[in-house]
């Protein structure tokens, strides 16, 4: 064994056996409904118990737990929340992250336990695991009751990144926004009320317009934003100078994403522009960690990948964008602008 080996340290794979525990244990304490339970003030061990209907011994490792994730605090006898937990982790925060929580937790949890498979293959693990034909979306848009849970899931997602992506470049020459797949309008209604001049209309599949409708109706752009059904592969565009791209283009082949891009380029007036939001990988490929581990996301649940800019900027040349700029932020986002001459 050379003295390199005997010297390294082990904290970072020691870090890493502990990360799918640290993980599972949130999901647990959320689906368990801990702190939804903790939101109105601090509890006792034994009153919690009989509130969660748990086993008493067991709540009590899942609660110190929490506590070492720094997600709850203890006082004595007492267990409560920490700001994080009571902003993100409740389901009547406006700012939750339960229901993309509680997707990791029946979904993603379960397809990451196939990672060597779509290694050896090069393919998603819908069918592995699940039994389900088609895509992702055809598999999420079965039901009323599925379409609302995937979209809140990908809703809480998108109110942490959204306000990032709307800052990210000056986009006060445009007056009206086709947000493409645009689910609950997080991105629409992030820009319009940045921008009070702009008027957006949110463009996705039919199964996604009530829910969108109520979320958009609730905020202060409301007057501002549409909704128009439709499918952005087959049908006919909306009319806009500005067209957002949300965690869109990652789900999609390099074919397919030309195709997109090419029916958006054609739409566009001159002087108009797409704004892409997905999560840029270093040139180097070195980074960031997110984009790395949204990567191999993307080869378990899609036929897509992230990319880096420069792969982005080959593409939207090609199908005939003329400048093209990135922004990195620091949320799980990034942002790309791509004007027409």
């Amino acid at each position: 064994m050379s003295q390199d080996e005997t010297q390294a340290d082990p904290s970072v794979v020691l870090d890493l056996l502990e990360a799918f525990r640290h993980s599972k244990t949130m999901f647990a304490a959320v689906s368990l409904g801990v702190f939804d339970a903790l939101k109105p003030g601090p509890m006792s061990l034994a009153r919690l118990t009989k509130t969660l209907n748990v086993d008493m011994d067991a709540l009590q490792r899942l609660l110190d737990a929490c506590v070492g994730l720094q997600l709850l605090l203890r006082q004595g006898e007492d267990y409560r929340n920490t700001p994080a937990a009571t902003a993100y982790l409740c389901k009547d925060s406006p700012n939750r992250l339960i229901d993309y929580i509680g997707y990791s937790n029946k979904v993603l949890w379960r397809l990451w336990g196939n990672l060597e498979d779509a290694i050896r293959e090069g393919t998603n693990r819908w069918q592995q695991t699940f039994g389900w034909d088609g895509s992702i979306f055809s598999s999420f848009f079965k039901t009323e009751e599925a379409t609302r849970e995937f979209l809140l899931s990908m809703h809480g997602y998108g109110l942490v990144s959204s306000p990032n992506v709307a800052a990210a470049f000056d986009l006060s020459q445009f007056r009206r926004l086709v947000d493409l797949g645009g689910a609950t309008g997080h991105l629409a209604i992030a820009i319009c009320q940045r921008y009070p001049g702009m008027k957006a209309v949110v463009f996705d599949l039919p199964g996604v317009g009530p829910l969108a409708r109520e979320i958009i109706a609730a905020s202060p752009a409301a007057d501002r934003i549409d909704v128009v059904a439709g499918d952005f592969f087959a049908d006919n565009l909306p009319e806009g100078d500005l067209f957002t791209l949300g965690r869109i283009l990652h789900d999609w082949t390099e074919s397919k994403v030309r195709t997109l891009l090419g029916r958006i380029f054609d739409r566009l007036p001159s002087g108009g522009a797409v704004l892409i939001a997905e999560k840029l990988i270093d040139e180097d490929r070195a980074g960031p960690k997110w984009a790395q581990m949204q990567n191999l996301g993307m080869l378990l649940y899609t036929e897509g990948k992230e990319r880096t800019l420069t792969e982005y900027k080959e593409i939207l040349h090609s199908v005939g964008f003329a400048e093209v700029r990135g922004a990195t932020t620091p949320t799980p986002l990034d942002a790309i602008l791509a004007l027409k001459a």
